[in-house]
């Protein structure tokens, strides 16, 4: 496991962390993009992963099992 350390900086009223390159490569991000923060029971997960999207998608992909006959026909 490989461990980085951020610092804390206050910009304005806010406070801020700064990312390294190499971080914001393996997250798979870049400016403007939206990173999640997850509490686990081992801590905060940081990652590129919407965990509600996934959720929307799992209801997607049950929905579309369930009607898959309606939906074909609602595309023709």
């Amino acid at each position: 496991m490989i461990t980085t350390e951020l610092t804390i900086r206050k910009v304005g009223n806010s406070m801020s962390v700064t990312f390294p390159k190499e971080l914001l490569n393996k997250l798979r991000v870049s400016e403007g993009e939206k990173i999640y923060l997850t509490e686990t029971p081992e801590g905060i997960l940081i990652s590129a992963y919407d965990p509600a999207f996934a959720e929307a998608m799992e209801a997607y992909a049950e929905g579309s099992s369930k009607y898959r006959n309606t939906l074909h026909k609602l595309a023709q």
